[in-house]
């Protein structure tokens, strides 16, 4: 996969992502964790993936995961974590714990990381379920309603 740039990167974030009706995330039971994966539309024809990892031994070890399919492979443009690590970016030598989010960029793609690398700790979730209403409140999801429902936003 060639290098996304941070425009590209943002045209993907603005996209309005159609998320199915009554959607609810709930996490299934695998061997090792428990996880839960769901795909949207986006209005530019894009498809995105929603993606939740959660460990079985410890409630704060989790991932949720914003990506889009590029040529067939998963690009993650927003990562929000638990609080199960520190995290480093390694460009800027920062080091920091606690919930963070990751964020795709070009420069570390450019510079050899993974595209999602960078990261900024937060205070504005505290759980899996809470980091999945961020991650949907923050990157342009709709969902569908009922007709006699009058969308709020």
């Amino acid at each position: 996969m060639s290098i996304v740039t941070d425009l590209q990167i943002k045209e993907y974030l603005q996209e309005k992502k159609q998320l199915p009706r009554g959607f609810k995330p709930e996490l299934k039971n695998k061997k090792k964790y428990n996880s839960f994966e769901a795909e949207a539309l986006g209005d530019n024809g894009n498809s995105f993936k929603l993606i939740v990892r959660q460990s079985k031994t410890n409630a704060l070890d989790f991932s949720v995961i914003l990506g889009v399919m590029i040529d067939g492979s998963l690009f993650r443009l927003k990562r929000y974590n638990g609080t199960s690590h520190d995290h480093t970016n390694k460009i800027e030598r920062t080091r920091f714990s606690g919930f963070h989010i990751h964020a795709a960029t070009q420069r570390y793609q450019e510079n050899g990381f993974q595209e999602d690398g960078f990261a900024e700790h937060t205070v504005r979730y505290s759980d899996w379920k809470s980091a999945m209403e961020q991650m949907v409140r923050e990157n342009n999801f709709v969902m569908d309603v009922d007709r006699n429902q009058k969308r709020l936003v």
